[in-house]
């Protein structure tokens, strides 16, 4: 089935945009065009409104105007000027004879500006560079430009439109925005992103609930006859099987959906607070995500183990791709409306850098892990269980959203060039600003990867 996908561009680049998407297939495209930024906001509030898209692909600049309209599920990828993209309009400069120098460009990133420098053998010390900000307006962009070629000559490399459009005819400019090949990889992320999360939504998954060992046979059972009750009279698992599990044990199966509801997005889990009051035991609960049905229950009985060892009322997650996530706390009685926004902010967010919830979750628990200590880009590339060049472009695409900030350089080699430090700042965005009434649990929960036969 084709995925139906939204894309937000300024009428100047509709052109590019359909020779990047021309060789794609199974997707069928939904395309905003506006002229000026004013149009933005209806005009997507109007496709929103007309399709029920499965996701959208918009530039910075677009999805500041919009984003407010946009359902807190839907995925988005927020396409962004590549290293690549920077190494094109430098190369064009030398292909119409200018200098390399002077030049001031805006809406990348320090870092990508400097590695592409470094590169092609470019003073640094002659490039001036204006990071992408939300609230940055044109006219001040113009003014940045202005004063750092006050001195006359050079040249501007520019990603905003109106920018390119404003400085004709008084400074010599060229474009910076995405070429067709970097759109593509962004839509190409972006359908994999989604295509994953569907499978994800409708994967097997299982609970196992354990009430705690005190007690003789007698109580045992009572505790767990109780617990079998309470589990078949929650709302949230009114579609899932549910049945006995040995002396101590219940077992539930159902999809994941059944289960992220259930804990709210796997954030707390209610029932074991509701279990302790109405039942007067500790419950251990675990959950387990994999390709069947009996591998999501081993994986539930590990998570459910490893809850155990808490010895207190508490939860873990356990994917078949080694994911642990946990421990998650009840939570204090059910308060659907915070626990929804507290999982509506995480979604937000992930959507806004164009991550998956999954790996912002990641992220934050390594940040917890290292308690304020820096890392290179390279140690979270070991954290994250993937290659080196994707822990840079992970690096970047934290940093371009405030997500890291940079502390400085290391040498980790006597020879080679230093590499940047960098210290996470996850936690104070999903926690902090006037968008967030409803911070995270203050029983915060750890995030690991381990060996899924662990």
């Amino acid at each position: 089935m084709s995925l139906s996908i939204g894309l937000v561009v300024h009428a100047s680049r509709r052109g590019v945009f359909e020779e990047a998407v021309e060789p794609l297939s199974g997707i069928s495209l939904k395309w905003v065009t506006y002229g000026h930024e004013h149009e933005i906001r209806p005009r997507v509030q109007s496709l929103a409104d007309g399709h029920a898209l499965d996701g959208l692909l918009v530039g910075a600049v677009p999805y500041r105007a919009c984003r407010d309209v946009l359902s807190p599920g839907l995925p988005v990828a927020v396409t962004r000027s590549s290293a690549l993209d920077l190494a094109l309009a430098l190369s064009q400069a030398q292909a119409r004879g200018w200098q390399p120098v002077p030049v001031s460009i805006d809406t990348f990133d320090q870092e990508v500006v400097s590695e592409v420098a470094e590169a092609l053998h470019i003073d640094r010390t002659r490039v001036a560079c204006l990071p992408y900000a939300d609230d940055q307006t044109v006219e001040e962009i113009c003014a940045f430009h202005q004063r750092s070629l006050r001195q006359g000559g050079g040249y501007v490399i520019t990603a905003r439109t109106a920018v390119l459009r404003q400085l004709r005819g008084s400074l010599r400019v060229l474009n910076g925005s995405p070429v067709p090949s970097s759109i593509r990889a962004e839509l190409h992320e972006l359908v994999l992103r989604i295509r994953s999360e569907q499978a994800g939504a409708a994967g097997f998954a299982a609970g196992v609930f354990c009430v705690n060992r005190h007690g003789g046979p007698g109580d045992l059972e009572r505790a767990r006859m109780g617990l079998l009750q309470l589990l078949r009279a929650t709302p949230e698992l009114s579609d899932a099987w549910i049945e006995n599990r040995g002396r101590r044990g219940v077992v539930v199966l159902g999809r994941r959906t059944v289960f992220e509801r259930l804990s709210r997005n796997w954030l707390i889990v209610p029932v074991l607070e509701q279990a302790q009051e109405s039942l007067g035991v500790g419950v251990a609960a675990g959950f387990g995500v994999g390709p069947s049905a009996r591998s999501s229950v081993i994986l539930a009985e590990r998570a459910a183990a490893r809850a155990e060892s808490e010895n207190r009322p508490c939860g873990y997650l356990m994917e078949d791709s080694g994911l642990v996530i946990g421990p998650l706390g009840p939570g204090g009685p059910p308060q659907p409306r915070s626990a929804q926004e507290q999982g509506d902010r995480m979604r937000s967010l992930a959507r806004t850098v164009g991550l998956s919830p999954a790996t912002l979750s990641r992220l934050a628990a390594i940040e917890r892990d290292l308690a304020g200590r820096t890392v290179t880009p390279s140690e979270l590339a070991d954290a994250m269980a993937v290659t080196d060049p994707s822990g840079r472009r992970l690096v970047r695409k934290l940093h371009a959203h405030g997500l890291v900030t940079a502390e400085g350089l290391t040498q980790t080699h006597r020879k080679g060039r230093p590499t940047g430090l960098y210290r996470l700042a996850i936690a104070a965005a999903l926690t902090g600003g006037p968008a967030d009434t409803h911070p995270l649990p203050t029983d915060t929960r750890s995030l690991t990867t381990v060996p899924a036969t662990a």
